[in-house]
């Protein structure tokens, strides 16, 4: 072979080596450093791990707010109100309740028709409106002092139609005495602390705007 021969055929081989290059260029891409990393392949985890790798609940809308789950005899009732009510909390209703036994057992005691008015059925009102009128007519004055709630027990509770209805027992301790025109003591004893159980029934209307609830009845245990 002649040396032009040779010249000529490493030329040849050079430029199909540079085609070749130049295809596999366009093809594969090229890294030039800055290309985000690759994620790395999936690790399956071992034996402790899977026990605790949990896959989101995605049949749940996180929308929509749970019913609570309240135990006891009133449970049930609870979650139907729950449903019809997604407001309705379980806490927060305690919490009003106790709040609105003690404001009623003050103004009761002082006589004051004002407060009972909005915390209390047409009812129960007339009831309590009687009781404080024939102890003035009788010239006795109640007081009434709360120590405390010991306890607080959700006895029942159920959806009548639109009308929620949750009935509690208070357990307190209470210190009350009824005095006479003379500063007497007619009934009760102011120096002495009395352990009382009250059932009181709260009802409230579902799609009211207004949140607050009504004390609906009240009862002793028989």
């Amino acid at each position: 072979m002649s040396d032009g021969n040779y010249v000529l055929e490493i030329i040849l081989l050079a430029m199909v080596a540079g085609f070749i290059i130049l295809r596999l260029r366009s093809v594969l891409g090229r890294r030039t450093g800055n290309e985000p990393p690759r994620p790395a392949p999936p690790v399956r985890p071992g034996p402790e791990e899977d026990k605790i790798v949990a896959l989101p609940d995605r049949s749940r809308r996180p929308d929509v707010a749970e019913p609570a789950a309240p135990s006891g005899p009133a449970g049930a009732g609870l979650r139907q109100i729950k449903l019809a009510d997604p407001k309705f909390d379980v806490n927060d209703f305690i919490s009003g309740a106790k709040a609105a036994y003690e404001m009623i057992v003050t103004a009761f005691a002082a006589g004051d028709l004002a407060t009972l008015k909005p915390l209390l059925n047409q009812e129960v009102f007339d009831n309590f409106r009687r009781a404080i009128e024939q102890r003035k007519a009788a010239g006795q004055r109640l007081e009434t002092r709360l120590v405390g709630i010991k306890r607080v027990d959700l006895l029942e509770a159920e959806l009548k139609g639109r009308t929620a209805e949750v009935t509690v027992k208070f357990v307190s301790e209470l210190i009350n005495a009824t005095y006479d025109t003379d500063n007497k003591v007619v009934a009760g004893n102011a120096g002495a602390v009395d352990e009382v159980t009250d059932i009181w029934s709260f009802a409230r209307d579902i799609r009211s705007s207004d949140p607050n609830w009504f004390l609906a009845a009240t009862s002793t245990p028989s």
